[in-house]
């Protein structure tokens, strides 16, 4: 296992980073990635040949709220993505011009009637602030002040489209609270879930809204400073029960997303049962992690010295994930949000 960030770093021309989503999204490539052998060049619409009856196929049903907003503390502008909301009703957010802002400072949001009170800040640009509405009010602020939180590298000089808003959400979104889309899922469409269903696969979901911090990079060096933020999630009884039995079936369990595989293995225990789950997690897996919950994964194509990086990594192997981007890298598949997906089995020794 190493600490250094730079193990993990790699070529990435500017190019491969997806700027929209392939059409029809099933549509994508797909690179099955087994722990050996041959790796397979595919359509994500294959996806069910690779799959068999009993398997149990996992996905994050969180919703993307508008999470970017503007706000003015006198004159100063002040950018904020919304992180996740606390407990007590405050929010937690990202917040660009945070040095201006001091406890108690009023913030007021252009064309609307909300404010916000700043109740504390951090000095990496966090801070707690309590809004003037909660509830539908509250949303109905989102819905007209808010934009949604693209990712950086999806370059959109006058913010995101009305094109964005529909790609930007997955087929299983259902529960609003998210900053950053599950882009794993962003490739099924009711085709290939009748696909999947047919080959006698199973379906279920959980919740991980994602957060802010899933956009910030690893700073420094050592991988071991790396702090990440908390996310919340939640499995059901429900769920948490058909997983056990799958595992206890013989059925392997596939996560649909890095967002899916870090909460079934924040609720999974050492004797490989998952148990319900409601509250935070910050878990930040890494080659070493020793995996519980999961036997499958698919996902996108992740940014070079990334946390998901390191995450697949962790999965399936950093020799055969390197030699699997850099194969990505040579033949074109696309990166990142609106990119191309691959297929990952675990590796033996995790």
């Amino acid at each position: 296992m190493s600490d250094s960030t730079a193990d993990f770093d790699f070529h990435l021309p500017d190019s491969a980073i997806a700027q929209s989503p392939a059409r029809p999204r099933d549509s994508a490539r797909l690179l099955h990635i087994p722990p050996a052998g041959a790796m397979q060049d595919l359509r994500v619409s294959d996806l069910p040949a690779l799959l068999r009856e009993g398997d149990l196929l996992i996905a994050n049903d969180t919703a993307v709220i508008p999470a970017q907003l503007h706000a003015l503390r006198g004159q100063a502008r002040i950018g904020i993505t919304l992180d996740r909301i606390l407990p007590d009703g405050t929010w937690y957010a990202l917040v660009r011009n945070a040095k201006r802002l001091r406890p108690e400072d009023t913030l007021v949001f252009p064309g609307t009637t909300e404010t916000a009170e700043v109740v504390s800040r951090e000095a990496e640009g966090g801070a707690v602030l309590r809004f003037s509405s909660e509830g539908h009010a509250f949303d109905q602020f989102l819905r007209q002040a808010g934009a949604l939180a693209l990712p950086p590298y999806i370059h959109r000089p006058e913010g995101p489209t009305a094109q964005d808003r529909l790609d930007y959400r997955t087929i299983f979104a259902e529960h609003e609270g998210a900053v950053a889309a599950p882009t794993a899922g962003l490739h099924f469409t009711p085709e290939l879930l009748r696909a999947i269903d047919a080959r006698g696969v199973r379906r279920e979901t959980l919740t991980l809204h994602v957060g802010a911090g899933t956009f910030l990079p690893v700073r420094g060096d050592d991988i071991s400073a790396h702090h990440m933020h908390a996310e919340r999630g939640f499995i059901s009884e429900h769920t948490a029960s058909i997983i056990n039995a799958t595992r206890r079936n013989g059925g392997r369990i596939v996560a649909v997303g890095t967002t899916s595989l870090r909460l079934l293995e924040s609720a999974v225990d050492e004797n490989g049962i998952v148990h319900p789950f409601a509250g935070e997690t910050s878990i930040f897996i890494r080659p070493g992690h020793r995996f519980r919950a999961v036997d499958m994964l698919m996902t996108n194509f992740h940014l070079p010295r990334s946390t998901l990086f390191m995450l697949v990594c962790a999965f399936a192997g950093t020799e055969r994930m390197k030699a699997a981007y850099s194969h990505a890298v040579e033949t074109g598949f696309r990166f990142y949000s609106y990119g191309d997906a691959s297929l990952l089995h675990r590796h033996p020794d995790t």
